[in-house]
């Protein structure tokens, strides 16, 4: 048993500068599942671990997606490591082999946690789900269903159930991210709104979006240039700004 600050020193250089040193990298196996079911932002970064351990080594976890989709909660969009886990993720889900039902879940979990993410988030979680319906062409149905429920109310996602193979995302739809085509940062409404169109088969590049900060967010909007909008006015005259009104004939604004 570690300490919780030591665990995430030792998990954060892990992948690069012990396994890759190591004679035999999978006697780290029972110590990374381990950290992968400890939860939080320690399941987060065991992780990159895992991942080698699974692409290289033949390391074989049954639950590995359950656990994975277990990991989204509200907090996946302001953690530190969020840029980590989301590559990690992106790569995860990069198969092509992966049941229709397990990447719908995934997509329809981050949309419902979209409904509470920064702008900053927003921005890269939006592509990171076109990029889905462009790898697994099956969950277009999320988008593309005309007769789905009459009222938010009546969603059939069990956003609560742990199993994505029984949280029904299939039978739903994703008007999450219509709700997010109303959003007041235009740049995330507009992103949104690309769901409204036929996709391009080229995948985003998310890359760039996944360490966005509020900051470069609030610096690009104070770097954009003005513009001018001509406007037509009236002088205000008396207390309510109407010229024929008796508080005009009474009163001042000098």
């Amino acid at each position: 048993q570690l300490p919780t600050g030591l665990y995430k020193k030792v998990l954060v250089i892990l992948h690069d500068s012990v396994l890759p040193y190591m004679n035999e990298p999978t006697l780290m196996m029972d110590f990374l599942t381990v950290a992968y079911g400890i939860g939080g932002a320690i399941s987060l970064l065991a992780l990159n671990g895992l991942f080698i351990l699974i692409h290289q080594h033949n390391l074989e976890y049954p639950d590995f997606y359950k656990k994975l989709y277990s990991l989204l909660d509200p907090s996946i969009y302001h953690v530190k490591y969020r840029a980590r886990f989301f590559h990690l993720t992106d790569l995860f889900l990069s198969s092509s082999h992966l049941p229709a039902y397990l990447v719908a879940a995934f997509i329809k979990r981050l949309a419902r946690l979209a409904l509470t993410a920064p702008p900053e988030a927003l921005l890269m979680v939006i592509p990171f789900i076109c990029n889905l319906f462009r790898r697994h062409p099956a969950c277009r149905l999320l988008v593309h269903r005309p007769a789905g429920p009459a009222d938010i109310s009546e969603d059939p996602y069990l956003i609560e159930e742990e199993e994505p193979s029984k949280s029904r995302a299939l039978e739903s739809s994703l008007w999450e991210i219509q709700s997010l085509q109303k959003h007041y940062h235009p740049d995330v409404a507009k992103a949104a709104a690309v769901l409204n169109q036929s996709l391009s088969e080229m995948e985003d590049d998310i890359s760039g979006l996944l360490e966005l900060s509020a900051y470069e967010l609030f610096d690009k909007e104070v770097k954009k240039k003005a513009v001018d909008v001509p406007l037509e006015f009236e002088l205000v005259r008396g207390l309510f700004g109407k010229k024929n009104d008796i508080f005009a004939e009474h009163f001042s604004l000098d």
